[in-house]
């Protein structure tokens, strides 16, 4: 009885070990995703990787005029870095909706060259001639009439060749205002609490009373008016020309709007603690973008 009751756990046991190594056996293939499809991975097969679709610009990476989005970008973060408005930069890029930029994508933060076709010029004999300029050609100078000696010996000038007119020079782009031409004033009238640190403080910070008046440091027109950029809690960014901008952030309240144009010394917003530890107002002169000491603009006081 004792070695039956023994054979019959033995034969359990076995019969167990068989199932078991059935599972095992049927679990060694396991399906392989590819973004949404199951696609069964046949022994010693090789799946390729997806195909990774490249992001807008890449082809322009590392070119001048071209900037490489980073982690914590913002269209408004890469405007003031580059000196440009970021309603600029998103109509340069073909941008549907300007908070959607992804890392690595390329963005254009320089104004596209313009494209001016050559003027349609008649010659002498009816026809039409379309000149092509040679920017490192000089023009052709004109040549001179032919004249021929005629039989009774008088000269006679034979009919004048015409050559076609040169494309006009392109115009000259008018030079760039000076560094001391804007002449910038002080935006606010407290007492400097912080001055300019390219590691630390990119500009001066400014004491004063909430509500106290924050002016333009100098003719310009708004290119940005907002909360949406870290740091800086209500922000204004005036674009002067070409090479300066001046921002002024923490405000209390806004008067300005963007693309509107304001004069020097035009009270654009009211001094305050947005984003900050403290009233004050926290003032940069960035040319070309980058982040310059406003002592070398502003007037000793």
């Amino acid at each position: 009885m004792f070695v039956s009751r023994g054979r019959g756990l033995w034969v359990s046991m076995a019969l167990a070990g068989l199932v078991l190594a059935g599972c095992g056996t049927r679990m060694t293939r396991a399906p392989v995703e590819d973004r949404g499809t199951a696609v069964a991975a046949q022994p010693g097969e090789v799946v390729a990787p997806p195909a990774v679709k490249p992001l807008p610009g890449a082809e322009n990476a590392g070119k001048p005029g071209y900037y490489t989005v980073k982690p914590g970008d913002t269209l408004i973060r890469i405007g003031l870095d580059t000196g440009q408005s970021w309603k600029d930069l998103a109509r340069w890029n073909n941008m549907d909706n300007p908070n959607l930029i992804e890392v690595g994508q390329v963005l254009r933060v320089v104004p596209p060259v313009a494209v001016v076709a050559a003027p349609v010029v008649p010659d002498s004999g009816g026809v039409v001639t379309r000149p092509v300029s040679a920017p490192s050609v000089a023009p052709a100078p004109v040549a001179s009439a032919p004249r021929t000696a005629a039989s009774n010996g008088a000269a006679a000038t034979a009919p004048a060749v015409v050559a076609a007119p040169s494309a006009a020079p392109e115009p000259k782009p008018s030079p760039a205002a000076g560094e001391d031409e804007i002449g910038f004033i002080w935006p606010a009238s407290g007492p400097l609490l912080a001055g300019f640190d390219e590691v630390r403080n990119k500009g001066y910070d400014i004491g004063g009373k909430a509500g106290d008046p924050v002016l333009a440091a100098a003719e310009g027109r708004v290119v940005y008016a907002g909360a949406g950029l870290r740091g800086y809690g209500n922000l204004i960014i005036l674009k002067h020309n070409n090479t300066f901008l001046t921002a002024y952030a923490h405000n209390q309240v806004l008067l300005v709007k963007e693309d509107q144009s304001v004069r020097k010394g035009q009270k654009i917003a009211e001094m305050g603690s947005t984003d900050a530890d403290r009233v004050k107002l926290h003032f940069e002169i960035r040319r070309q973008g980058k982040p310059v000491d406003p002592a070398r603009f502003l007037p000793s006081r």
